[in-house]
């Protein structure tokens, strides 16, 4: 029976470093899309909120999930960000001191709608009436 190493981790569980390094390359991207600090005519104004930057087990490739302020022009935005990965991992190397910049790749964050359709069932009146009667 072979013995598991100590640094390993279940599928789901991220690591204190991937966690650690996530978090700092989150920081740095969201200054680096300030409006006005790219050039790609879909990024120059736009507003975008970089919610969590999840990286693999190796550091090398870094997924970052972004939202446009109001989710207009999410697939312009989305689509400005996959052009502008190249630039944007030259511009990380620079901010944060990484032995190895990951690969960037980027995805919408759908954590708002989630939180947006379980507001919607917790105001729901069938929420509401099973509240009731457990208060009695």
């Amino acid at each position: 029976m072979a013995r598991p190493e100590l640094n390993e981790t279940s599928a789901g569980e991220r690591s204190q470093r991937q966690l650690r390094v996530g978090e700092e390359v989150r920081h740095a991207l969201a200054r680096l899309l300030r409006p006005g600090g790219l050039r790609d005519p879909a990024l120059f104004d736009a507003n975008v909120t970089v919610t969590e930057v999840q990286l693999s087990p190796d550091l090398r490739n870094a997924t970052a999930f972004v939202m446009p302020l109001g989710g207009a022009n999410a697939a312009d935005i989305i689509t400005g960000l996959r052009r502008s990965a190249p630039y944007l991992k030259a511009q990380l190397g620079k901010l944060v001191r990484l032995r190895r910049v990951p690969n960037l790749t980027f995805a919408l964050d759908s954590a708002f709608d989630s939180a947006d359709r379980i507001a919607t069932v917790l105001r729901s009146e069938a929420v509401a009436r099973d509240l009731r009667d457990e208060d009695g």
